[in-house]
């Protein structure tokens, strides 16, 4: 059996006890009379539903003046809508032995939810609820900014939290997917209520929505009933920015903060989702920061014990993408951490990975997508992503042949190709 069939069928039956006679889960696609697209995993062996609703938002739809609106808006949301206040939503999904939430993104907002499911139908009226009449209560407003203005200082506070936003910053120049999730104390702090009712006006709209349904449902039935609870959702979808893309920049910078070790992040622009260089992207990543057998972390934090902890992150972005090593290492250590750091980088561009490498890279990328998808919640929320990202609520199976074909001469190539002008931030210890 090859490995993407082995694959495959942990996809298929993850998440659920096998029973005999019943067959495996699958996925229906429908586009409703008013443009919103369904996507219902029906699983006979699940007993549980999960309901991921899903919208173009987040910072990739705001500027600098309205940093953190989308996050600010979908706290918001939750609590209260034109039937019940905040306590009792969280009340109606405890009743149905589940719970809901909403969240936010750079370039998606999510109302999510689960329940027992005999109780699906409860639980898709209860998030449609939250998405078509949100109410916006003046003392939740201001309740909840105070909560985002404490979570932006503690990020400040935190030396990696702030490396990171630093380095996206200077990575991303211009371009939306600078600004942070959270926002800025400046933005948060003018932000009003209706800021808040407009943006929720303009991107929860019909054909920039998708719903996605997991688990122990039937298919029709869900069909039906979501078709009559989203009748009434405003037609039209987002208006798209299209900013300049982000140039590739060679800066670094020093920040001087108390803490007790050091952070060194070094970043490079990145393809997105669906781009072909996405998939050997994302194994360079794995090969360089992937758990204890990485190159990094074995020649920086085992042979030369320059590191506690180092990694890389390569988030799924529709684009630009991004590449970001860390590394946390001690304060007198920093300049010797740093220059191996980019002795390694170079090196890796100049050599690309071993055939073993590779192989290990394929199997850790692999095994971690298929971990991931075990739950019928984790299932609704790849399947809304994806479609809402433009390359479709399949993607996954393609990524895995993606992944599989690429070539060790693939990796070398999108090494050379993106791991050249770094963008780095330094958080240095200061007593």
């Amino acid at each position: 059996m090859s490995l993407r069939v082995a694959l495959i069928l942990v996809f298929a039956f993850a998440g659920a006890p096998l029973t005999a006679g019943a067959g495996p889960p699958t996925v229906a696609p429908y586009v409703l009379p008013g443009g919103l697209r369904l996507l219902v995993r029906d699983d006979p062996n699940a007993q549980v539903v999960t309901v991921s609703i899903q919208v173009r938002s987040g910072s990739r739809y705001e500027t600098p003046a309205t940093a953190g609106l989308s996050h600010f808006v979908q706290r918001v949301m939750i609590r209260g809508t034109a039937k019940r206040s905040a306590r009792q939503i969280v009340e109606s999904a405890e009743d149905l032995g589940g719970s809901i939430e909403t969240s936010a993104d750079a370039e998606h907002a999510e109302i999510r939810g689960s329940a027992l499911a005999t109780h699906a139908d409860a639980l898709l009226e209860l998030a449609a609820e939250i998405a078509l009449s949100p109410t916006f209560p003046v003392d939740e407003v201001e309740r909840e900014r105070r909560l985002i203005m404490s979570q932006i200082q503690t990020r400040a506070e935190t030396p990696f939290a702030l490396g990171l936003d630093t380095l996206t910053a200077l990575l991303h120049g211009p371009h939306p997917l600078a600004l942070p999730s959270l926002g800025q104390r400046a933005s948060v702090e003018r932000l009003g209520r209706e800021d808040l009712r407009g943006h929720y006006r303009r991107v929860y709209r019909a054909e920039s929505m998708v719903v996605a349904v997991s688990g122990g449902v039937a298919r029709d039935g869900i069909r039906r009933h979501v078709e009559r609870l989203f009748a009434q959702a405003p037609p039209g979808e987002v208006d798209e920015p299209s900013p300049s893309a982000p140039a590739a920049a060679s800066e670094r910078r020093v920040l001087d903060r108390p803490a007790q070790q050091a952070q060194i992040l070094m970043g490079f622009l990145g393809p997105g989702i669906g781009e072909p260089d996405y998939a050997p992207g994302k194994l360079m990543s794995a090969i360089l920061g992937g758990g204890a057998s990485g190159r990094l972390f074995v020649r920086l934090r085992d042979d030369r014990g320059l590191a506690y902890s180092l990694g890389m992150i390569n988030p799924p972005r529709r684009g630009p993408g991004s590449f970001v090593t860390y590394l946390a290492t001690s304060g007198e250590n920093v300049e010797r951490a740093e220059a191996s750091l980019h002795e390694q980088i170079d090196r890796f561009r100049t050599d690309g990975p071993t055939e073993a490498e590779l192989r290990r890279a394929k199997a850790y990328v692999l095994g971690n997508l298929a971990m991931d998808r075990r739950t019928n919640a984790r299932h609704a929320w790849y399947l809304a992503f994806f479609e809402l990202a433009g390359v479709g609520w399949d993607y996954p199976e393609r990524y895995i042949g993606a992944l599989e074909a690429v070539t060790a001469a693939d990796v070398t190539r999108v090494a050379r190709r993106y791991l050249q002008r770094p963008t780095i931030v330094v958080v240095r210890t200061r007593p």
